[in-house]
């Protein structure tokens, strides 16, 4: 693929820093190189000199004296070794990328770590976007990605969706807008199109495989990328698990994002972005003038647990998390059975975090949440905070079902009837 025509003027003006190849060229020396190059501070300053974490199978990851120094230390912008090593072949083994075997200019697929899917996604827009730019997402839709695009002046184009998310019909009939000759002449055609396929937040929807199938062969006749932003990839409640855009991609076409956020730690703030190498390259020059590289001490944290798990014991603890999960939804979901039976509708999600709730007889949720609901001691959140213009209408609220107990979601759901029936 030619990658020239999605890659912004500044995306295409960044070079490598060489004080960040220096970093990476040393961490790949001999302990015999005697380096006077680096900025680094001496780690024999530093005041934390060991740490040993505890997980909750019993699982101790220990970082000693030489370990630390290293994690307190600077870093490649890619990430540790170690860790990309390992997360390398972990998509191999999830996704088996077509683009794993190709060459770099064909599109080979590349990995970074990234502070938190967040940061890679906003790179990657920054990246791609040009003011004026068509872009493709289906609403409503992470809020996250709203606030990243919205500044850059990008043309927002709703894609419609159901219960099992992109409609592809509609995505057709959408793109039929563009000739063929304006998709090759690159005339203001789409660049991308954004959508979380798993457990989507808010509305809880999974793409379809057939969908995905159909969705993908879109992009190839109107030459437009796919962004696959799946952190809730590892929190699907039944198996198999959905293919993957990016098992699909012959083309090198697919940008997907991964998080640790919902399974290991949110806090620890570790992400990683998956695509073509031509791509994913730009991003980690942007990571390298911005924050460098994604925490050492958390990147080395993660990898010494992952190497001890292994594959096996890393998806072990994912279903572990998602029979949690799993118990937290049956709850809420036999909570709205309850209490919102005609009062409401709501469709079961296959992952994630979040049931999307639509109120009947009630046009916008906006003061109805953020006023009344506070008074009765129960918080959710408006549907409008998800769409394109927040300002428009929503008759919908999200309710996540990850931190309150089933009592507490059958008590909140009490109270939201009680308020619903107020209001109509």
């Amino acid at each position: 693929m030619n990658y020239s025509h999605f890659i912004t003027a500044v995306s295409a003006a960044r070079k490598a820093s060489p004080i960040r190849l220096l970093t990476e060229l040393m961490q790949k020396s001999p302990p015999s190189l005697i380096s006077l190059a680096g900025g680094a501070p001496n780690p024999n300053t530093f005041p934390f000199k060991m740490a040993t974490i505890t997980t909750g199978d019993g699982t101790a990851v220990n970082i000693g004296e030489d370990l630390m120094k290293r994690a307190l230390q600077y870093s490649a912008s890619a990430g540790i070794p170690e860790l990309l090593s390992w997360l390398k072949d972990l998509q191999k083994s999830l996704h088996n990328p077509p683009t794993a075997n190709y060459s770099p200019d064909q599109g080979q697929m590349e990995i970074c770590v990234t502070t938190g899917s967040q940061e890679g996604l906003s790179k990657v827009f920054e990246m791609l976007i040009n003011p004026g730019d068509n872009i493709l997402l289906d609403t409503p839709t992470y809020p996250g990605t709203l606030a990243a695009l919205r500044p850059l002046g990008c043309n927002i184009i709703n894609v419609p969706s159901d219960q099992y998310g992109i409609i592809p019909k509609a995505l057709k009939e959408i793109l039929s807008r563009w000739s063929p000759e304006d998709v090759r002449k690159h005339n203001n055609s789409p660049k991308f199109l954004y959508t979380i396929p798993n457990g989507g937040n808010p509305t809880g929807t999974s793409l379809t495989t057939d969908r995905k199938k159909e969705i993908y062969q879109l992009a190839r006749q109107y030459n437009f990328l796919v962004i696959e932003d799946d952190p809730y990839y590892f929190l699907q409640f039944d198996k198999p698990w959905a293919p993957t855009f990016l098992s699909m991609d012959v083309d090198g076409r697919v940008i997907r994002t991964d998080s640790f956020s919902k399974i290991l730690s949110s806090g620890l703030r570790i992400g990683f972005l998956t695509g073509p190498k031509p791509l994913i390259d730009r991003v980690i020059l942007h990571i390298q003038v911005s924050t460098m590289h994604t925490s050492t001490f958390t990147q080395l944290m993660i990898a010494q647990l992952l190497q001890q798990w292994g594959e096996k014991g890393f998806l072990e603890h994912v279903d572990r998390v998602v029979e949690f999960y799993r118990a937290q939804r049956d709850a809420m979901l036999a909570a709205a059975d309850k209490w919102l039976k005609g009062l409401a509708d709501w469709h079961a999600p296959a992952a994630g975090m979040f049931l999307w709730i639509k109120i009947k007889g009630v046009s916008d949720t906006q003061q109805l949440i953020m006023e009344k609901a506070l008074q009765k001691e129960v918080l959710l959140v408006p549907g409008g905070a998800f769409n394109i213009d927040s300002s428009v209408p929503s008759s919908y609220v999200r309710a996540s079902f990850s931190l309150s107990s089933p009592a507490q979601m059958d008590q909140a759901f009490q109270r939201l009837a009680e308020l619903i029936k107020e209001a109509v």
